[in-house]
């Protein structure tokens, strides 16, 4: 069971975990469940991939019984995971497995110099919107875990530090990023860090992130394994 799966990275890594498994891949976007469902049909796989689409706050479908769950990135976005867990834990057979990878926080690409700590500020400005939005990212998963009955076997942390010369794949990535934060915070931020930042983001400028060399993406997660005594 994948849940929050978008376009499908867990799903296809369940898959080739082991050739006899199938997955129901659950979101809540008819967009992500297509483009998922399309990438198995070239594959080959989609005869062992069940998209549903699902409102998890709203209504939480008949899975039946499973092994695995995985979940990336997606229980914070949840009204009341406590009572997701509970659900999950009754879902899961005896001695079945639940993976929970959740953010740290949202990556960083720039040097802390850059316009006095320009990357910073923007980010205190998203953390302080998020904490309204999503008043359950950055929570602790472990004991929330234990409380619904799991047996945390496992808590790691995976830190990630791209340096140059980065692939224009990780350029583009920070450029969306940074567009996103613009989105968000732009409206919050002085005139010269929001003229710095246009400058960043312009694909022809001098200064865009396509084309800086002190660029450096550097992301956290942290994944739970639990398992149902």
């Amino acid at each position: 069971l994948d849940l929050g799966c978008g376009t499908g990275t867990g799903t296809f890594a369940l898959l080739r975990e082991s050739a006899d498994a199938s997955v129901v891949a659950v979101d809540g976007s008819d967009y992500m469940l297509a483009q998922l469902a399309e990438r198995a049909r070239r594959l080959g796989v989609e005869k062992r991939v069940r998209t549903v689409r699902a409102d998890l706050d709203e209504q939480w479908p008949d899975f039946g019984a499973v092994d695995v769950v995985w979940t990336s990135a997606f229980m914070h976005h949840l009204a009341d995971p406590d009572e997701a867990l509970r659900k999950l834990f009754a879902t899961l057979r005896p001695g079945g497995l639940l993976a929970v990878i959740e953010m740290n926080g949202f990556p960083r690409f720039l040097p802390p110099e850059l316009g006095g700590g320009l990357e910073e500020r923007c980010q205190a400005l998203v953390d302080e919107q998020t904490a309204e939005a999503m008043p359950h990212m950055g929570d602790d998963w472990g004991a929330r875990l234990t409380e619904a009955g799991f047996v945390v076997e496992e808590e790691r942390t995976f830190e990630t530090e791209l340096r140059g010369p980065l692939p224009a794949a990780a350029r583009r990535f920070a450029q969306v990023s940074l567009g996103r934060t613009r989105e968000r915070v732009g409206e919050s931020l002085s005139a010269e860090d929001l003229a710095r930042l246009d400058a960043l983001l312009d694909i022809d400028g001098p200064e865009s992130v396509l084309r800086r060399e002190d660029l450096v993406v550097r992301a956290s997660r942290v994944a739970w394994a639990a398992r149902r005594p």
